[in-house]
């Protein structure tokens, strides 16, 4: 499996090593054994070119300052590794909350686009933008969709006119977890009213595939009830209307496989369920359908984004550290590269 082309540049993130760990789950993995494991990972002399990063405990500590982010541009560096994207720590504050959430929202955003700032200025983030969601329940949302939305979309502007401030770019991940984000058709309509430039999408493979399923938005489902996963031309339709209507949207892209089911360990809660790269109840055939993303609707290739990233959130401890677990998901990853990648 020789590498064919130089960019799509291949990360992968961090943060598994505390999503759906902790108190009420298994133990958080140390930013040093995730950097270890993905510097380690090595598939016919290709490797890992960098990681995406959640800028929460006990991984990093977002009120470090610049101080912090020169500790952390240390320890990346120190594995050959850069850093891509970043994940701002806003559960603190639901966009639907009230005024002090919004502004603790606002101020999570601002802290982490002062971190990515500094690691730009550093030379060892070359690219990447700041990751957020709503951080409200759909269920909460549900009790009054139309004044909830609005609440989202101000506090998304908020956010986008502070992260302009640091030249930075803010994605919104779709996942059916989060409320006015929760079906693609929220989606797009959310983004379309926050109006702003500096906002975009960020799509994972596993939970655009649960768009497609109608899960906590039927109305929206585009697979049919019963679908049977052996045809996938149905399943390939349904990609194509998905990301038709967000990837003109799509700034920032996860590759991950699904199963079709959701999942939630700890305090997160059920979301499309991420499955190992070689889980042969994946219903994606991961390389061709991450070219939906990155490919246009002529096939031609979008270039969108610098670098893609494997998200396994999730996954047991037994699993994550196994070195193995981590070569088959960049086999994965050098496998879309050839695929879709340029030099």
């Amino acid at each position: 499996m020789t590498q064919i082309h130089h960019y799509p540049k291949l990360h992968n993130a961090t943060w598994p090593g505390i999503v759906g760990k902790g108190p009420d789950s298994e133990p958080v993995i140390s930013l040093d054994q995730m950097l270890e494991m993905t510097a380690a990972a090595e598939v016919d002399g290709v490797k890992f070119d960098g990681v995406d990063v959640g800028l929460f405990d006990p991984h990093f500590d977002i009120n470090s300052g610049k101080e912090g982010a020169k500790r952390l541009a240390e320890k990346v560096a120190a594995h050959g590794l850069e850093i891509g994207s970043l994940v701002a720590p806003i559960w603190g504050g639901p966009a639907i909350g009230s005024k002090a959430d919004q502004d603790t929202f606002v101020d999570m955003v601002k802290k982490s686009c002062e971190i990515g700032q500094t690691l730009r200025e550093m030379g060892i983030r070359p690219n990447g933008i700041v990751r957020i969601d709503s951080a409200s329940g759909v269920s909460d949302w549900a009790k009054d969709p139309v004044a909830n939305s609005k609440k989202i979309v101000e506090t998304f502007q908020r956010a986008c006119d502070v992260a302009a401030d640091y030249g930075e770019s803010l994605a919104a991940e779709g996942e059916i977890c989060w409320g006015g984000m929760h079906s693609w058709r929220h989606m797009v309509a959310t983004l379309e009213a926050v109006g702003r430039k500096n906002i975009g999408f960020q799509a994972d493979m596993s939970h655009t595939l649960l768009y497609t399923m109608g899960y906590n938005a039927p109305e929206d489902r585009i697979l049919p009830e019963g679908y049977d996963w052996s045809d996938r031309e149905v399943l390939k339709d349904a990609l194509r209307q998905i990301t038709a209507a967000l990837r003109p949207w799509t700034i920032d892209f996860h590759v991950a496989q699904n199963d079709g089911t959701v999942h939630g360990t700890g305090s997160h809660d059920k979301t499309g369920r991420h499955c190992q790269a070689t889980d042969p109840n994946g219903k994606l055939v991961v390389a061709e359908d991450a070219g939906f993303w990155l490919r246009d609707e002529k096939g031609e290739l979008t270039k969108a984004f610098k670098h893609i990233c494997w998200d396994g959130c999730m996954f047991s401890n037994e699993v994550m550290l196994q070195q193995k677990t981590w070569n088959d998901i960049l086999a994965t990853m050098i496998k879309v590269r050839n695929a879709h990648g340029w030099s």
